[in-house]
């Protein structure tokens, strides 16, 4: 398994990742656990979770990835193996977040219990990689890509990002995070991040995770020159379009147990023009005699801002099967279809 630099730092992580936001919804603990020991024996070594997770956010279910990964961890002692990455949430109206009832933000005291209690259920002393897993601002839309409903007007009571980045700053001399990152998030965030580091000589942010896909290149317009420029590389997430670059869902299949048959919840790859462009990537793999997971996965993973692909699966024969997108490459020919595809639909998915 290829490693990346994860931005200046001397951390190195798998060019592919574990997603776990699965674990303790769709997944029990042994089948995470499983997962987890496959990624490990295959060279994966950054494990992505979030005190949001399990997906779909519930009070009751929140916070059981997390403990799902500690128990790996103690159980297996392996922690010094793990490059561990997390996430605190952005501006949310959910109240479940907090110990006092309020809605979360991205404040000093937020950052603060979010972190202990995450260090707590994963049973450990330290965090790799923290990132803000969203804004705690107006947003064109969640991911911060553009979209025709939404107009980013500032909100009167945001939390100003310097107060976000000092608060993380805090995380980091005490010894509890060692690097930040952020999710979600614009060309403009991301940009005012390092501005505000390098004025206020705060820690400087290292990766972005965001949605990158054949149907979403939203990333490659403002974000991938600053990944190259200022070494902050892009974890990708959702690069199957959950699931439906699988092919899984395609003439409107339903199968039993999949995300959309459980949840419904994927309507941000069910757009107008989502479905042919959709149909044309799975029909470029079946011509090259590619599975089309594979082929989406590969193609992410060989973008040079690209530092990781994360991977979601629910079970260890899925998970198997994504990781043969090793053994894929982008040779020319195929990056010039993908360019005609991408030129025909370009992105119906932000």
């Amino acid at each position: 398994m290829e490693k990346r630099r994860l931005g200046r730092t001397d951390v190195f992580v798998s060019s592919l990742s574990l997603g776990t936001m699965t674990f303790g919804e769709q997944n029990t603990e042994a089948e995470g656990h499983a997962q987890l020991d496959l990624a490990l024996d295959r060279g994966i070594n950054l494990i992505d979770t979030a005190e949001l997770y399990p997906i779909p956010p519930k009070a009751e279910t929140q916070g059981r990835t997390d403990e799902i990964i500690g128990s790996w961890m103690k159980a297996r002692g392996n922690r010094d193996r793990i490059v561990l990455a997390s996430k605190v949430v952005g501006r949310s109206t959910n109240t479940w977040f907090r110990d006092s009832g309020a809605p979360a933000r991205l404040t000093r005291a937020d950052i603060q219990e979010a972190v202990d209690k995450g260090l707590k259920r994963l049973q450990t002393d330290y965090i790799d990689l923290y990132q803000v897993h969203w804004p705690d601002r107006n947003v064109s839309g969640f991911g911060s890509n553009p979209t025709v409903w939404s107009d980013p007007e500032p909100l009167e009571d945001e939390t100003p990002i310097e107060e976000t980045l000092s608060a993380l700053a805090d995380q980091v001399k005490a010894g509890k995070i060692r690097h930040i990152g952020l999710s979600n998030e614009s060309a403009w965030g991301t940009m005012r991040y390092l501005a505000l580091a390098e004025k206020l000589g705060l820690p400087r942010v290292v990766s972005i995770q965001n949605a990158y896909s054949l149907v979403n290149r939203t990333f490659e317009t403002g974000l991938a020159e600053i990944a190259h420029r200022e070494n902050v590389g892009l974890l990708a997430y959702s690069t199957l379009a959950q699931g439906y670059l699988t092919g899984k869902y395609r003439d409107g299949a339903l199968p039993a147990g999949a995300r959309k048959t459980l949840f419904d919840r994927l309507q941000r790859y069910e757009k107008p023009g989502a479905e042919a462009a959709i149909n044309a990537y799975l029909d470029l793999a079946a011509d090259l005699g590619v599975a089309p997971a594979q082929l989406a996965i590969a193609f992410a993973r060989s973008r040079s801002f690209l530092t990781s692909v994360i991977l979601g699966a629910t079970s260890t024969a899925q998970l198997e099967h994504d990781l043969g997108a090793l053994d894929v490459r982008i040779t020319d020919e195929i990056e010039d279809r993908i360019t005609e595809i991408f030129q025909h639909h370009g992105s119906p998915c932000p």
